[in-house]
């Protein structure tokens, strides 16, 4: 298991910032492994009483870590250094997984001890199964998976307190094993069908989508296409840097929160329409655009003149060329789609949208090209995944990004996450009774 301690600066000078007064603060500049460069305001407060103001983040690294790289001009996304095009089609999902959290591929033996150790803590304990049937059957499955996954530490406390490696890895293979059952026994009770129990003789895809689909004397088996698409899913949403749902996690975790509420609230911040329920918004378009009156080259050029119409599933706030998780899903979705033979008409709009956005010179020079969204909901939809459960899905890819950013923060004993603001409220004013109040 890799030693996940903080990265030194490859190299480090000083930038000076010259403040209104004719003050100058000098500030040190870090340049990281891919020659990332960041000036380091940790101490800008103490030394000038300024602040920096940057809503929404986009231009502050909260944290150095080691876990994933992403070059969106360039349209990389490596995993411990490892290419996400060689991960996606060469690895297993529990394989990414332990890269992630451990820092090295597994060994032959590593592998197959966290496969049997993930098999061993797929069941949930049965007292859970009373609090499945206390949520009402339409309730949200996202409230349902970060309730479940809270819950479920209360049936473990001795995970609560990370002494050691053990624990974490205890905890780790808890997580990334009961995900999919709590995802998967949320989805039957939603739909009034008893839950399936795992079955210790299958991978962990195929286990899934045998809790999701089997029916009584009736076993569910996936195709081998599925069995792909699925997988590569999975890899390919296991992580993406700081996101909002990944520095949820850091943040949470911060506080000295234990591993299960601090996924437990990436869950909460996934479940948001802007971050995981981008693949929703792409069936709910499809669908707007197949029950309306409207033809695909109307909506089109609706989308070309009116602002307030979007074309879901393309373009990427951090990708500015082909967001490389698409293209690799891409292809996944074809096979999958020419494998099963669908007669869909949600996927054949799908397909005709995505050959006219790839061809328009409106969202070529805009570099509106499809996104790793547009293709997941393609893929989750042709597989029979309720599109309620599309995030839920998310999580359970990502799960092993957010477990691997607690453990690094974790081990390099970073502070309690305290964000400043500038206020730009009331002055100081007096309290007025309320008889006086006109």
């Amino acid at each position: 298991m890799g030693d996940l301690a903080e990265a030194d600066a490859t190299k480090t000078t000083t930038a000076h910032l010259k403040l209104p007064g004719d003050k100058t603060v000098e500030l040190p500049v870090t340049v990281g492994t891919e020659d990332e460069h960041a000036v380091d305001i940790s101490k800008l407060r103490g030394a000038s009483g300024y602040i920096t103001l940057d809503n929404g983040f986009g231009n502050t690294g909260s944290c150095s870590s080691k876990i994933c790289y992403i070059d969106g001009e360039k349209g990389i996304l490596r995993y411990r250094g490892h290419p996400i095009e060689q991960l996606a089609t060469q690895s297993r999902f529990i394989e990414v997984a332990w890269l992630l959290i451990w820092g090295e591929l597994p060994t032959p033996s590593q592998l197959a001890a966290f496969s049997e150790e993930l098999t061993a803590n797929a069941m949930l304990h049965e007292g859970m199964l009373h609090q499945f049937e206390a949520f009402p059957p339409d309730a949200p499955p996202m409230a349902m998976l970060s309730a479940m996954i809270n819950a479920c530490s209360c049936y473990h406390p001795e995970l609560l307190r990370m002494d050691d490696e053990e624990h974490m890895a205890e905890a780790t293979a808890k997580l990334i094993s009961k995900v999919r059952t709590i995802a998967a026994y949320s989805f039957r009770m939603s739909i009034g069908k008893p839950i399936n129990y795992p079955n210790p003789a299958l991978s962990y895809t195929r286990n899934f989508l045998h809790m999701m689909f089997s029916e009584a004397f009736v076993p569910y088996d996936a195709p081998d296409e599925v069995i792909r698409a699925m997988r590569m899913f999975l890899i390919l949403h296991a992580d993406h840097e700081q996101n909002c749902s990944t520095s949820t996690v850091r943040v949470v975790g911060s506080s000295g929160a234990n591993l299960f509420a601090s996924t437990s609230s990436g869950v909460c911040a996934l479940w948001g329409p802007l971050h995981g329920g981008a693949n929703v918004a792409v069936i709910n378009m499809l669908q707007h655009i197949h029950d309306s009156d409207t033809s695909l080259s109307q909506y089109i050029e609706k989308v070309k003149t009116d602002p307030n119409t979007r074309l879901m599933g393309f373009g990427h706030r951090v990708y500015k060329n082909f967001d490389p998780r698409a293209l690799i899903l891409k292809d996944a979705a074809d096979d999958l789609l020419n494998a099963l033979g669908l007669s869909d008409p949600l996927l054949d709009l799908a397909k005709e949208l995505e050959q006219v956005a790839l061809h328009d010179e409106y969202f070529i020079e805009r570099k509106l090209y499809p996104n790793v969204d547009f293709y997941s909901g393609v893929i989750l939809k042709a597989i029979g995944i309720p599109v309620n459960m599309f995030t839920v899905m998310f999580a359970i890819g990502r799960m092993p990004g957010w477990i691997a950013h607690w453990y690094e923060q974790f081990q390099q004993t970073a502070r309690i996450a305290r964000p400043r603001q500038v206020y730009t409220g009331a002055g100081e004013r007096d309290y007025v009774p309320a008889d006086k109040r006109g």
